[in-house]
């Protein structure tokens, strides 16, 4: 004996649903593909109590191909990759990062630019960014009047 599994048009069309959330992800995520990577660097941002802290992955860059500045809220990385130095010939395979990049990353608060730090070592570069003493949490003592004694 067979069995019939009624249809349900509202099942259908979750499945399309999900469907075109799965087109436009991929779409709109990673719009070069897997060689996004390759174009802009790999970025991590911590916060911490007095800091942010953003390491980004620039190998085969030096020091000062790096141009790094703020803007307002937003950190913005560029860099130029010296491709003079590179092989001459007819490449079969290039994968390799090459030509210029710039990549914006809007920070959670305004931080002090006067006070940022930078240090390259080993082709990642680690920015410090102190937090605005504005946006700083400040402890409000609290001073005891007419306090009742029983």
């Amino acid at each position: 004996m067979s069995s019939l599994i009624r249809w349900t048009p509202r099942r259908d069309l979750m499945s399309m649903s999900d469907a075109m959330d799965r087109l436009f992800d991929s779409a709109f995520v990673m719009p070069f593909g897997e060689n996004f990577r390759t174009l802009v660097p790999s970025i991590d941002l911590v916060e911490n109590a007095e800091n942010y802290v953003v390491k980004a992955e620039l190998p085969g860059f030096k020091p000062e191909d790096i141009d790094v500045h703020i803007e307002g809220n937003a950190l913005v990385l560029r860099g130029k990759y010296d491709e003079s130095k590179e092989e001459k010939g007819e490449y079969h395979v290039r994968e390799r990062r090459q030509g210029n990049f710039e990549r914006m990353l809007t920070l959670p608060t305004a931080v002090n630019s006067e006070k940022a730090t930078a240090e390259f070592d080993q082709g990642v570069l680690t920015l410090t960014l102190p937090k605005h003493e504005a946006v700083m949490p400040k402890k409000i003592a609290i001073k005891a009047t007419n306090v009742d004694k029983k």
